[in-house]
């Protein structure tokens, strides 16, 4: 509890304004995160703001063309990771990275909850160094607030690939709602990120 009100407090402190002036023509990007079980992270992001897309894959490992199966042995150096594409004028790192960090544990190595492995390990796939930068500052304040108990440890590497996980990983939380997984691991995470971002929802269709 004491955690979940620290992190309210810093999130609350600073709170994304939009107040970005941004070319119309090149208001996309796209940063690829993982944050353990790539469902968990996709489910959250699909309900942000200004994300126009949320991909789940694979990062990091040097095979082409990695399954889920392989990567699922933990020794092929890809993390299972999300690819987020969002509108620069309606959400920005700042919030990504906040997100990120409220929907995750960032100080256990290679390990979410029961998923273990480094395929599961949390890690920001850089593009360019305005990411890196704000990508670092995010940890060192997280860290010098002592939000969490232990250091983070998410790792910052620079991206080089991502590969598309097969089609039945996809949406696979809003087409999987009843799986025991989904109702015990990843609705508490959704929950926990509309209590704490409950402003920046997009609008339920």
């Amino acid at each position: 509890m004491r955690k979940l009100i620290l992190l309210s407090l810093f999130l609350t402190a600073t709170m994304f304004g939009q107040n970005n002036k941004t070319d119309k023509k090149s208001n996309l990007e796209t940063i690829t995160l993982g944050g353990g079980c790539y469902w968990c992270v996709e489910a959250v992001y699909e309900n942000l703001k200004g994300v126009k897309s949320v991909l789940s894959g694979f990062s990091g490992g040097k095979n082409a063309n990695p399954s889920y199966q392989e990567v699922s042995t933990g020794k092929t150096g890809y993390a299972e990771v999300v690819q987020i594409t969002y509108d620069k004028t309606v959400t920005n790192l700042d919030e990504i990275f906040r997100v990120f960090f409220t929907v995750h544990d960032p100080t256990t190595l290679n390990r979410q909850g029961a998923d273990v492995g480094p395929q599961y390990r949390s890690v920001i796939f850089y593009k360019n160094e305005e990411q890196k930068l704000a990508a670092q500052n995010i940890i060192n304040a997280l860290n010098k607030a002592k939000i969490y108990e232990h250091t983070i440890v998410t790792a910052l590497e620079p991206f080089k690939n991502f590969y598309k996980a097969e089609d039945y990983h996809q949406n696979y939380y809003e087409n999987n709602k009843n799986q025991p997984y989904c109702r015990m691991v990843i609705q508490p995470k959704i929950e926990k990120f509309e209590k704490l971002f409950k402003d920046r929802l997009k609008t339920k269709k």
